[in-house]
């Protein structure tokens, strides 16, 4: 996870100068939206906690009196004993800090405030929210809760017959026991007879705690400057005012908690999740979700759904790359370049003007040996079956995804989400609702709108124009130091040397350019990754699933094209703009248009793709391992240092590293382009599966050892699915059949080998009674006469040729005397003919497999789809026998007092 360096920037508006003159708010909760849960004494006044001695217990998660559970935690240093007081500054932050606090209290909230054991000028705020704040924010934020447990089953019981074999694969549950099934309902208080309310205390489990009291902290306001409102919490860290706000971890990652009522959840998540010896089983995505919520529930399931999909594709790609392991030495045309007797004495044109030489083919010998590897027919039989591959694991993902929305009970969540607080502080246009038309509060016009979407688009444009900038870079050092290396490096294999054997200019080339992208590509996405945060903000999105949705467009455009384009270029533009010896193409004016080795630039790809992938695999691991366990380590050391004393559990997660509002964000990023990699260009490297596989089954468990051990606990939040990533997999989906289909066709040479075997007996390919590879190396490579060079070309290679009047390049033209000498001959068109055909035929039939297949894989099953039907009707069913109990209830009751008004009216008169 990449969210260390990346939390200054979350909210441009958080950034604003918070000094400026204003004045400091003290509500008067009679005007708010909820019940009046305490109300100041004078709007003068302030109401902050008191200050508490810790009480000793470190695995505490209760105030001192050990009644109230704390649900959130602030923290900040008191400027009164600070050492350095810059007296103006600290007052105003002192003021607005007490301005919050005593309206949070004026909201319901009870707060107690305790000192650190380590460090007296840092105070912890302890946030306790009491039974009625509870109630009443969860009907505000209609959260559904239970109203009776649910008699029906849930789990799927494929794997019941197997239940021998999957055990060991399965988390202890005698440890982490299944979580009970309940039919819920949003909460409403003037019907909470309805739920099922057993113990008050554990009725709204600790995550649900934490995201009301978020709710709040993030809507209270403490400041005004010129009208308009600043208010939230993410705004007072951001400046300054308070270090840090967090929920607390429920105990030790290490050790069960000494509170014999404490869940030991984070213990138990650590033990069976996070630990390596678990690295096998699989995830207990049920206490996941419970313990940091449905979004960071729905990312674990959705990773590990794809790597478990990943080792179908990994066991084909290793098979496809030992079918070409195996048949290498079978490989005829690398014969060729390899014979002395044919590659040896064949001469090959310089590769660029007056400093490259002459060099014979067989200095390529070892190149096309693991060329004949990822070159054959095995990955066009991969590359079919990862079209439909991508398929089947989006469509059967979709359905994983309905049952953990039926499951997690997120069906219906879209219609919950509340706006954005940075979004309500905008709201300053009155407009009138078309629908209820009633007044609504919008930040901005239309036309204010549109103003933004256009200078949000420019600023992505402008930087994606950067990237292409780059990479027109990185193309002009290949053309210049390709010459140094051609000129370095030796033109003939003598001996046994391995710098002569393997080191070739093209691959020295190709290594060095690959390493200079990718540290490129690292830097950019660094710069953009701030850029498109402040983008995102400024275009102001309404809600958090809006905001993110925006932000991941973004930043996967600009990442689409930082790490592909590279590939791109060298998979469908390298080499295939060269002209011939005799009339370059040149870039620039000036640089010679670089080309591929005799067999193609497959091989290039794989080594770019490789080193791209490993290199973005180390990267991420030395930022999301490393950096956090490393800063951790610093903190406690200067935290501890020269004190024996026990540290609450507040102080403990103090210490640890905050995770971020988009840390999940980026893990998401990370793992769609690796998606991209593994589908993209999978026709060049059938070994891309495999090294996902066991990058994610590491990235599975290093991402839970960080959530459990060296992050502070994220706050809760609902998730419905993994959002506009979908969409974008679909996206890559669809182009990964293209890609792959002109990989197969413009970059391998299997389309002119194919025409070349089937074609023996036509006289433009050969003159053999059988069907053969013999002769395709000649074949494929032109004559030029070295008397056609023109005096720009020519250089001091030229002499010492000897009886060589004429070498060869690649391509298919005429040989000199010819009446269109130099122009392409007929087996040129001949190819292209047959690699657009071949392109058209694989695309149709695979895009007709995937919509066959999606058409017949429904996105939700029929179980699951009658089990919401069934959910929905019991619990309507439910409410409704409840409504009309009541209403039997309170009729009876006005019934009896009539009788009983009759009865007093009547009997004077009767008597």
């Amino acid at each position: 996870m990449q969210m260390m360096t990346r939390n200054v920037l979350l909210d441009m508006e958080l950034e604003e100068d918070d000094d400026e003159d204003g004045d400091i708010v003290l509500e008067n909760f009679e005007q708010t939206i909820v019940p009046n849960f305490g109300s100041l004494e004078s709007q003068q006044d302030f109401r902050t906690p008191e200050f508490e001695e810790f009480n000793g217990k470190p695995d505490s998660l209760f105030f001192n009196d050990g009644q109230r559970r704390i649900d959130f935690v602030l923290v900040y240093e008191d400027e009164s004993r600070k050492e350095t007081n810059k007296k103006g500054t600290n007052e105003k932050q002192r003021r607005k800090r007490q301005a919050y606090e005593s309206n949070l209290i004026c909201h319901g909230l009870q707060l107690e405030a305790t000192r650190s054991v380590l460090d007296d000028k840092i105070v912890f705020v302890k946030v306790h929210a009491p039974w009625d704040v509870l109630c009443t924010y969860a009907e505000i934020m209609h959260i559904k809760l239970p109203l009776k447990p649910n008699d029906l089953k849930t789990r799927s019981s494929a794997f019941d017959s197997f239940n021998w074999f999957t055990k060991v694969l399965r988390v202890d549950e005698r440890l982490i026991k299944p979580e009970q099934e309940f039919f819920t309902a949003p909460f409403e208080k003037n019907r909470m007879n309805d739920f099922y309310i057993v113990d008050k205390d554990s009725f709204f489990n600790p995550a649900t705690r934490s995201r009301i009291v978020y709710f709040i902290l993030s809507r209270v306001k403490y400041h005004v400057v010129n009208n308009v409102s600043k208010f939230g919490i993410n705004r007072l860290v951001s400046s300054g005012i308070y270090k840090a706000a967090f929920p607390l971890h429920d105990c030790q990652f290490g050790s069960r908690s000494e509170d014999p009522s404490c869940p030991n959840e984070r213990y138990l998540l650590y033990r069976e999740w996070a630990h390596p010896r678990s690295i096998y089983k699989k995830q207990p995505l049920d206490l996941i979700r419970k313990y940091y919520g449905e979004k960071i529930g729905i990312y674990f399931a959705w990773l590990g759904y794809y790597t478990q999909m990943l080792l179908l594709a990994a066991v084909v790609g290793v098979a496809c790359f030992l079918y070409g392991y195996l048949n290498q030495d079978n490989c005829t045309w690398s014969k060729e370049v390899c014979d002395p007797n044919i590659g040896g004495k064949i001469v090959m044109c310089p590769q660029c003007d007056k400093i490259c030489p002459f060099w014979k083919l067989n200095i390529t010998c070892e190149s096309s040996k693991k060329l004949c590897i990822f070159d054959s027919f095995g990955t066009l039989v991969f590359a079919v079956f990862m079209g439909v591959w991508v398929t089947l694991f989006l469509e059967f993902w979709k359905r994983r995804q309905a049952e953990l929305e039926y499951e997690w009970d997120t069906v219906e969540l879209q219609q919950e989400e509340q706006p954005r607080p940075e979004y309500e502080a905008q709201c300053t246009h009155v407009v009138i609702n078309e629908i209820t038309q009633e007044e609504e509060r919008i930040p901005f016009t239309a036309w204010g709108k549109c103003i933004r979407i256009t200078l949000c688009a420019s600023a992505v444009l402008f930087w994606i124009l950067l990237i292409i900038a780059s990479v027109i870079g990185i193309i002009v050092y290949r053309l210049s130091v390709f010459i140094v290396f051609s000129a370095k490096l030796p033109s003939t294999v003598n001996g046994t040397d391995p710098i002569q054997k393997y080191l070739t200019p093209q691959t020295a080339t190709s290594v060095t350019a690959s390493i200079i992208s990718f540290i490129i590509i690292m830097i950019l996405n660094t710069i953009y990754e701030k850029v498109a945060i402040m983008i995102t903000n400024f275009e102001l999105p309404r809600t958090q699933t809006d905001y993110e949705n925006s932000l991941t467009m973004k930043m996967f455009l600009f990442q689409f094209v930082n790490y592909y384009s590279s590939c791109f270029y060298i998979a469908f533009f390298k080499g295939k703009f060269v002209g011939y010896p005799g009339d370059p193409v040149y870039w620039l004016g000036k640089y010679r248009n670089e080309e591929c080795d005799p067999g193609g630039c497959l091989l290039e790809l794989t080594t770019q793709l490789t080193i791209i992938m490993g290199g973005k695999a180390i990267w991420n691991n030395i930022q999301e391992v490393l950096l956090p366990w490393i800063m951790n380590l610093i903190g406690r050391y200067h935290s501890v240092s020269g004190s024996e004393k026990k540290t609450p559990r507040w102080e403990q997660d103090y210490h640890l590293q905050p995770m971020g509002k988009l840390g999940l964000f980026y893990e998401y990023l990370e793992m769609i382009i690796q998606f991209g990699f593994v589908t993209l260009f999978v026709a060049s490297f059938p070994l891309a599966p495999l090294l996902a596989l066991v990058n994610n089954i590491l990235e599975i468990r290093v991402d839970a050892w960080k959530l459990t051990t060296q992050f502070r606990r994220m706050v809760p939040e609902k998730a419905q699915d993994i959002g506009a990533w979908q969409p974008i997999m679909q996206g890559i989906a669809i182009l990964a059949v293209v890609t792959n289909a002109m990989i197969i066709a413009f970059t391998s040479d299997m389309i002119p080998r194919l025409v070349y075997y089937w074609s023996f007996s036509i006289p433009p390919y050969g003159d053999h009674t059988h069907y053969t590879m013999e002769g395709y190396i000649s074949n494929t490579l032109s004559i030029f006469n070295i008397a056609d060079f023109k005096n720009k070309s020519k250089g001091d290679s030229f002499s010492g040729l000897g009886d060589h009047t004429t070498c060869r390049y690649r391509d298919f033209r005429n040989p000199p005397g010819h009446p269109q000498e130099y122009k392409h001959n007929i087996y040129y068109w001949h190819v292209i003919a047959a690699k657009l055909a071949f392109i058209i035929v694989t695309e149709h039939i695979i895009y007709s497999v995937k919509f066959l297949i999606s058409y017949i894989i429904p996105d939700v099953s029929k179980s699951t789809r009658s089990k919401i039907k069934r959910e929905k009707y019991l619990t309507q069913k439910l409410l409704h026998e409840s409504h009309l109990k009541d209403m039997t209830k309170n009729m009876g009751a006005i019934a009896e007092r009539m009788v009983e008004v009759v009865d007093n009216n009547l009997r004077p008169k009767l008597e």
